[in-house]
């Protein structure tokens, strides 16, 4: 046997890939966004305004929500599934309190007499964070989704098909966990 053919190729799964391709476009997608915002900012006529504390208060929580999914998959790779399913649960609820907060700090903006039509920069601000949240919701499915095997007790020990599903699952929410933290920084930056 040659050596060439003893070479031990590491491949990413084709499930992992798609994920990773899919991550690569929202990033490009958000930098569209983002890089917009700053080009039509520096024509003038802008509106600075003070994001509501709902904001960060939906930040706290969705770090919390990352922080329990790590937590629960390291359980469920030790077959701890009570753990498992409780950290998983508390992930998902923090998952919709972050949906819910967002709302909170539209509303508090709404009444602060800035909405989407009040100026371009909150135009933008509203398209951001609405894009935000629909990514998120995407998150919320793909959870529920997993959450209905986690109910069925699939998930009661481990098996290389169900680590990949908690793995592309946790992925992709971190994924919009750090594209949140992103947002809010430029947001608070451009402010």
């Amino acid at each position: 046997m040659s050596a060439a053919s003893e070479v031990n190729v590491k491949r990413i799964h084709p499930k992992k890939f798609a994920l990773w391709m899919a991550i690569v476009s929202m990033i490009m997608f958000f930098s569209a966004f983002t890089s917009a915002y700053i080009v039509r900012k520096s024509a003038g006529n802008w509106l600075s305004f003070p994001l509501p504390n709902e904001f960060f208060y939906s930040t706290a929580v969705i770090l919390m929500s990352s922080i329990a999914f790590y937590a629960s998959k390291k359980a469920y790779l030790n077959a701890n599934s009570s753990l498992f399913k409780g950290l998983f649960f508390t992930g998902f609820a923090m998952g919709l309190a972050f949906i819910l907060f967002q709302y909170q700090g539209w509303v508090a903006l709404h009444k602060m007499d800035i909405d989407i039509e009040t100026n371009q920069s909150s135009s933008f601000f509203y398209l951001i964070t609405y894009a935000h949240v629909l990514h998120v919701v995407g998150g919320i499915a793909a959870l529920i989704v997993t959450m209905i095997g986690v109910l069925k007790g699939n998930f009661n020990y481990a098996t290389d098909k169900r680590t990949l599903k908690l793995e592309l699952v946790y992925t992709y929410w971190h994924f919009v966990d750090i594209l949140w933290i992103y947002l809010l920084m430029f947001l608070l930056i451009q402010q």
